[in-house]
């Protein structure tokens, strides 16, 4: 069995963290820390696990008796931490913050977005940057042109995400009411994504330059990510779908779909669907996720498995909310 930990264990993604591990078949969750919570039940933090756990929260922060550490802590706190200690030797780390998403000569993280970087995970990685939710809806929508160096004009992507994204984590009541019923526009332009997000269209387009004009919302919904994405484009939709389902034929959670998606076709899985259209001659694609889950949590034990060498699917076999 793997042992596991999770450091952070707070918001609502480590408790979707929580939900996957406890119930995945190869995994033995034997720590969560939060000095917070310290002493209490998961169950009395993260409802819903009656009967499925009896682990109690912890401050002990230590790494001793891993074999794979969530980080899920805020931004700038794992490689605060990371830099104090020494890291067991054969201890893997998947880091659910931004600190370590870009790639460069400080460390030697890998970009955890699997439809990229998959190989180089099987290949005996140990420490991985777990991607943002809305990178990972946005690059999912582009791999394939880029890969096909097709991403030669202006992007316009407008982007809206439940509230337990957005940086919103576990708030007050007061807080949760004014989301309700709202929505709200937030770092138009200068999204903190998007570096990580020229980075990974450069890693199969090396000549891209073209400029990604990104407006990210926040909606009155609890979880869930839908992208618009629209560029010029003078390639038929034929051909274009085609290079789509070649690029994602081998990948087990990312679907082409021939109607435009729903949220609910997503949430509570670790799916993307993806649907291609084109208006004149300009490409319109659009993406949904569920943000804790492909956005967050799923993709964090997505990557668990790779490191493992498990089946990628193992323990993320999850119901969508069609109700």
């Amino acid at each position: 069995m793997i042992r596991a930990g999770i450091l952070g264990g707070d918001g609502f993604a480590a408790g979707e963290l929580i939900r996957l591990l406890i119930n995945h078949p190869d995994v033995e969750l034997t720590r969560v820390q939060s000095r917070l919570h310290s002493g209490k039940l998961l169950t009395e933090v993260h409802q819903g696990m009656e009967g499925e756990t009896y682990l109690r929260f912890t401050d002990d922060d230590s790494l001793e008796g891993l074999d794979v550490a969530f980080f899920c802590y805020p931004h700038g706190t794992t490689s605060r931490l990371l830099s104090e200690r020494e890291i067991p030797e054969g201890l893997k780390i998947i880091d659910l913050s931004r600190d370590f998403r870009i790639e460069d000569d400080t460390h030697d993280y890998i970009y955890g977005l699997p439809e990229l970087n998959r190989k180089r995970m099987v290949r005996g990685a140990t420490k991985v940057a777990n991607p943002g939710a809305f990178a990972t809806a946005i690059e999912l929508a582009l791999l394939p042109l880029a890969k096909n160096l097709l991403l030669n004009s202006p992007i316009h992507v407008t982007a809206i995400t439940g509230f337990s994204g957005s940086a919103v984590e576990k708030s007050s009541p007061n807080q949760l009411a004014w989301h309700r019923d709202n929505v709200s526009i937030y770092q138009p332009l200068a999204h903190q994504h998007l570096p990580e997000i020229n980075q990974t269209l450069r890693t199969l387009q090396s000549s891209f330059n073209s400029e990604i004009n990104f407006i990210p919302m926040r909606g009155s919904f609890a979880r869930g990510m839908l992208a618009t994405i629209y560029l010029d484009m003078p390639v038929s939709i034929d051909q274009l779908r085609n290079l789509y389902e070649d690029y994602y034929a081998d990948h087990s959670f990312t679907f082409i779909v021939d109607r435009r998606p729903d949220l609910k076709d997503v949430v509570n899985t670790n799916k993307c669907l993806i649907h291609l259209e084109k208006v004149g001659n300009r490409l319109l694609i659009t993406t949904v996720i569920d943000n804790i889950l492909k956005g967050a949590a799923g993709q964090a034990v997505h990557n668990m498995n790779l490191l493992f060498g498990l089946h990628e699917r193992v323990g993320l076999a999850l119901k969508s909310s069609t109700i």
